[in-house]
Parts: structure tokens; C-alpha cells; sequence
């Protein structure tokens, strides 16, 4: 880890990212900058009207955010670690769900010529959480301009930041589902993300890109570039898939559909094994036998064991696990442990 590192957190509104900067902080003896939203004199005339105050709001947030962070970051990291509780780069996913036609063309042509200017994040950390979790989180807050806010928003919101982080690559990003976590009140879950967070910035290492789904045909979709890939890459490309298609994502009816999937490929296997018994009277060798039958069944077997590693994906993603940082975990028990 470099001696002075810049990390910024996002995620939707009432996720918890400014209570997280603040947090992380403290721990790691980090300056923290807080995106100074209440002094946007439009914000609550554009929680009553979206459409009315979009442009208005989104331009005053876009200066706003540039002013502050051209001034603070590159002071701050020549003599201190910073966390930020928001990226310059989440103005546009703002800006792409709020404006249309010449506004957004307008707006699109600003950002881009402020952003050259900005310092990027070591590390994003990417909180996620459920509707009605953030539906509560914000009730609770009780923020004056935020009480209009519908749910449709929010959903729209949430949905607008995953296809966001689904192509993002600019920085790396850590995602932490937070729907069970209050790294508030509980030591051991803020020593969670701590932890996952010191990991990140030790690895160094960015995700790749993964398929835009609003802008490609079904077959494109399920195309994943030919590049090296991790598991939490394919879980939040699963979980995007599922809200842009409106899969179910109910854990439980994940795991039926997961033992369906088991079961076919049992089937496809057994037929394997039934063809080869038979090619061992013609040819009299075993492995050649199986070699053939296998041969035969391949496309079928891969296509099965693909099916069995997306729900596998899908359930690791409904119940809020890091499928790859709990399989390393397991496979270190694995390694030390005595057979």
C-alpha cells in the first residue's frame, strides 16, 4: 500500500457513505472530504420536480463537486491519506438519469472537459443495498428534501449505479453489500470492511469490464470478453442481468433452480456413462470408451455446469456473500488442515 492513497465510496442515496468515510477515516488516519450537497439551492424544488429542476440541479452539483475536489485532493495527498464519500465521475451517472436531448448533450460536453482535470481514486468502494433497506435508511435520517422521495426513484437509481459499476474500469472498485451489516454499532463489521478495504488497496488490482446490457441483442449479452475475470466481476454481472431481465432473485428459489441444474447435469453424465459402457464392448479399451462418450456429451456438460456456476453466482449474490473471499478463505483452511 502506498504511503498516501485516495479512497472514495459511493452507492445510492442513504446507503450509508458518509457514516463509512467518516469511519474509515479514523481508522486509517485518513483526511476526509464530504460532498457538501445541502448547498445546492435547487435540491428540494427538484425532489418535488424531477423535470422541471433537472438541469439546474445537476450543473450546480457538476461545478460544485469540481470546485471542491480540483482544490482539496491534490493538496491533501501530499501529506495525508483521503477518504471521500463520493467520485466525481457519479455526477454523469446523475446527469444520464435526470437529463435528455440538448441538456444531457450540454452537460455531457462540461463533464467531460472538467473531469481531465480530476484526480482519480486509488480505490471505489461501491455499498450496496436492498430497496427497502435504503427506503428505511433514508426514513430514518429524516433529511427535509428527501421525504418526497419516491421508491420508483430509488430504484431507478440503484439500477442506474449498478449499470454503471457493471462498465466501470477507470479505478478498481470494491463492492460490499451492506443489507446486513451496521458497521456503526457493531466492531466487528466495521473491522470487516476495514479489512476488505486494506486488502483492495494492498492488491492494487482493477476489474474489467463487463457486457452494457441496455445496448446489446440477447447474444451479445451473455458474450463475456475473452479477459481475465474475478468472481466478484461475475457476480455483479449476474446481479445486473437479473434486474435488467427481472429475474427472480429470491434466494430460495435460486437454490431449487441450482438443484434442477445439479440434476440435469447428473442425467447428461449418466448417459455419458451409459454410452461408454457400451463403446467398451466395441473397442475394447476403457479410457478410449470414456474419452468417446464424454466426447459426445461435452457441449451438453458445459452447458449444464455454466447453468450450475450462474446460480451458484446468483445465490452467493442474494445472500450477501463475496463468493471469491470466502472460497480462498476455504481453500487456506483446505491447504493447512490435516488429512
Amino acid at each position: 500500500m502506498s504511503p498516501n492513497f485516495y479512497v472514495a465510496i459511493e452507492g445510492v442515496i442513504g446507503v450509508g457513505k458518509t457514516t463509512l468515510a467518516r469511519l474509515l477515516g479514523h481508522e486509517f488516519g485518513a483526511q476526509v472530504l464530504l460532498e457538501v450537497f445541502e448547498e445546492n439551492p435547487f435540491l428540494s424544488s427538484f425532489y418535488a420536480d424531477r423535470a422541471l429542476y433537472a438541469f439546474q440541479t445537476q450543473i450546480f452539483f457538476l461545478l460544485s463537486r469540481y470546485r471542491q475536489q480540483h482544490r482539496v485532493i491534490g493538496q491533501t495527498l501530499a501529506h495525508s491519506s483521503l477518504i471521500s464519500d463520493y467520485t466525481f465521475a457519479k455526477d454523469r451517472l446523475f446527469a444520464e438519469l435526470n437529463l435528455a436531448n440538448d441538456e444531457l448533450e450540454m452537460y455531457r460536453r462540461m463533464h467531460e472537459i472538467l473531469a481531465e482535470k480530476i484526480y482519480l481514486p486509488d480505490l471505489v468502494v461501491y455499498l450496496r443495498a436492498g430497496i427497502d433497506t435504503l427506503m428505511n435508511r433514508i426514513a430514518i435520517r429524516d433529511r427535509v428534501y428527501e421525504r418526497g422521495m419516491s421508491r420508483r426513484y430509488i430504484q431507478d437509481l440503484s439500477a442506474a449505479y449498478d449499470r454503471f459499476f457493471a462498465t466501470y474500469t477507470d479505478t478498481p472498485v470494491l463492492v460490499i453489500e451492506t443489507d446486513n451489516l451496521d458497521y456503526v454499532h457493531r466492531r466487528e463489521d466495521l473491522d470487516y470492511v476495514v479489512e476488505r478495504v486494506r486488502a483492495a488497496l494492498a492488491q492494487g488490482t482493477g476489474q474489467h469490464p463487463l457486457p452494457e446490457f441496455e445496448h446489446l441483442d440477447a447474444v451479445e449479452t451473455l458474450r463475456v470478453a475473452e479477459t481475465r475475470r474475478r468472481l466478484p466481476d461475475f457476480q455483479r454481472w449476474h446481479r445486473a442481468l437479473d434486474e435488467e431481465k427481472g429475474f427472480l432473485t429470491d434466494l430460495y428459489f435460486n437454490y431449487i433452480a441450482l438443484t434442477e441444474e445439479v440434476g440435469e447435469l447428473a442425467r447428461t453424465l449418466k448417459q455419458a456413462w451409459r454410452r461408454q459402457e457400451t463403446l467398451i464392448a466395441q473397442v475394447g479399451n476403457r479410457q478410449e470408451a470414456q474419452d468417446r462418450a464424454l466426447s459426445e456429451q461435452l457441449p451438453a456438460i458445459e452447458e449444464e455446469l455454466a447453468d450450475i456456476l450462474a446460480y451458484v453466482l446468483k445465490l452467493a449474490n442474494y445472500a450477501g456473500i463475496d463468493l471469491e473471499a470466502c472460497y480462498l478463505s476455504k481453500m487456506k483452511q483446505n491447504q493447512e488442515r490435516l488429512w
